[in-house]
């Protein structure tokens, strides 16, 4: 009994010690990843990705959401857009951005709900097929950018401004780079001639007035990478 506790404590120890040591391996690991990050990311890039941009569809997405009896948000997005970017880097206030919705795309992922959106009530589709935004004005106010044009829906135009942000940039490939956009605003659907809807017997409107705009666009084009070296004559 005694020799097998003293085995046990042995095992316990030889556990421990091993136990420390991966995890110091680990640690080790990390920090050196870190520290290797840390200076990757001070290398300034200096790339110009001065160019056009063309949202791709496949990795973006045009959505809206409003709140249904004043309890939850009921969100939908449309399958059908086109959009372009001219992205300036020296300066971007000189950036413009304008895009176009199928409005007979919406999705809520309710077939019903989505076939009564085409209708005069909402959308009009057959005679309105277009949601449109075209740049009037890009600034930035203190620390954020904003994206200012004209949006037009079911025949009405008003300006709304997004306040965005670009995430970043892939490095230019033979096809060009991507860039990233996020924006989100909010409009007042009666604004443009939306009015569908009642209250409720305690005041709440079945459909909120606000709708919410959000925009996750990747687009691609911009500069492209250098043409490679000529081949070497052969010797």
């Amino acid at each position: 009994m005694k020799r097998a506790s003293i085995l046990f404590g042995i095992a316990l120890f030889a556990l421990f010690i091993f136990s420390n040591s991966g995890t110091q391996a680990v640690d080790q690991s990390f920090a050196e990843r870190f520290t290797a990050g840390d200076k990757d990311d001070k290398k300034k890039d200096t790339t110009d990705y001065t160019g056009t941009y063309s949202f791709d569809k496949n990795h973006s997405f045009i959505g809206f959401k409003v709140k249904h009896m004043g309890l939850i948000d009921v969100p939908g997005f449309f399958r059908d857009f086109t959009g372009t970017v001219n992205y300036d880097a020296k300066d971007v206030s000189k950036s413009t951005v304008e895009f176009t919705a199928k409005a007979t795309s919406a999705d809520t992922g309710v077939v019903d709900r989505d076939a009564h959106l085409k209708r005069p009530d909402f959308f009009d589709v057959e005679k309105y097929p277009d949601i449109t935004f075209k740049s009037t004005k890009v600034e930035k106010k203190g620390e954020n950018w904003m994206l200012t044009g004209d949006f037009t829906m079911k025949g009405v135009t008003k300006s709304i401004t997004f306040p965005f942000n670009i995430p970043g940039f892939l490095p230019p490939g033979e096809r060009g780079s991507k860039m990233g956009i996020t924006a989100e605003t909010t409009i007042n659907r009666r604004d443009y001639g939306v009015n569908y809807g009642t209250n409720l017997p305690s005041g709440i409107a079945s459909i909120s007035d606000t709708v919410t705009i959000t925009l996750q666009i990747e687009a691609g084009g911009g500069p492209k990478a250098p043409a490679a070296a000529a081949a070497a004559p052969k010797q």
